[in-house]
């Protein structure tokens, strides 16, 4: 388990499958991600088998309040290139219909950040959020990750093209920022 200071990171069980599938399969939540159909208990436990367990491109955790251990959301590592040391950032928070918020979704993620550039040795975290996803993009600003590019009308969804924009944090600048911050608490 990867603790943070509300949340903790642990392995997704079989148990929760059911109710992340519930969360992403509601419209409002969909929307924001590259499975844009309803997801099947079938389809979801295929996604749990090949991709979750035993997938060396992939690092999926459930989301857990660190006090009750209750079930708050998923995040994880995916498409991971050890070649080049990057990977796509996940995350969403489903209970309470937050989806992103600056509590629970910001201290998962600078746990996974952590665990990228820490555990894994990655060098570049990165993103696709679609434009009109304004929640995501600025959860990435906050947590210090800077817009690499833009792909003009790559997505469709609710009878129309939308941009995507591809936010990227680098484990030099990420360090960087880390010492700023204890610079900053110290003074």
């Amino acid at each position: 388990m990867l603790d943070g200071k509300q949340v903790a990171l642990r392995a997704i069980e079989p148990a929760d499958l059911e109710l992340l599938r519930g969360w992403r399969n509601q419209p409002h939540f969909r929307r924001n991600f590259r499975e844009y159909r309803e997801i099947s208990s079938i389809e979801q436990q295929h996604w749990y088998d090949t991709q979750v367990v035993g997938n060396a491109a992939v690092r999926m955790f459930s989301i857990v309040d660190r006090k009750t251990g209750v079930l708050l959301g998923a995040c994880g590592l995916c498409y991971i290139d050890w070649l080049r040391r990057s990977a796509d950032f996940s995350i969403y928070i489903g209970a309470d219909d937050r989806y992103i918020d600056a509590e629970y979704a910001d201290d998962a993620a600078r746990i996974l950040m952590d665990y990228g550039f820490d555990e894994l040795g990655l060098h570049r975290l990165w993103a696709e959020v679609y434009a009109f996803d304004t929640k995501k993009q600025a959860m990435f600003r906050r947590l210090g990750f800077k817009v690499d590019g833009r792909f003009r009308d790559s997505h469709w969804a609710e009878g129309r093209w939308h941009d995507s924009l591809f936010f990227a944090l680098l484990q030099p600048d990420y360090r960087k920022k880390a010492r700023n911050q204890v610079v900053g608490k110290r003074r």
